[in-house]
């Protein structure tokens, strides 16, 4: 079982940048996904960004190529979701989420386990 708690979420300004965490419980001793879903009102959740733990691959929606990163500290077992030139159809409640099996976010993965979630607005 692995727990999830994200913090970080907030309101900012059109432009402005917010960072995202996750701490995990644990890292599982072998790799996997995790990532960044967001869920806006009567929009379905979609996928925004996925790496592998210990490992180098990240994949990212097409509507957040070039503004968000994310990054992992293995040590603190936390991944993080750097935000940058944040638009008003970024906001949604974002959740942290992590699962076995393919990690790329384009291919709709189903994870196994999801925290509580973080609100951000962005809004002038």
């Amino acid at each position: 079982q692995v727990q999830l708690v994200e913090s970080g979420g907030g309101s900012v300004q059109p432009g402005g940048s917010l960072r995202l965490s996750c701490a995990a419980s644990r890292y599982t001793s072998s790799s996997i996904c995790m990532g960044w879903f967001r869920q806006a009102p009567g929009n379905e959740r979609e996928g925004v960004a996925s790496l592998i733990t210990g490992g180098d691959f990240t994949s990212y929606a097409d509507s957040v190529k070039g503004r968000f990163t994310i990054s992992q500290d293995k040590s603190k077992n936390t991944v993080y979701l750097q935000m940058n030139s944040l638009k008003p159809e970024d906001t949604a409640m974002y959740y942290c989420a992590a699962w076995h099996g393919y990690c790329e976010v384009l291919l709709r993965p189903t994870p196994q386990y999801w925290g509580q979630g973080t609100q951000v607005t962005v809004s002038s």
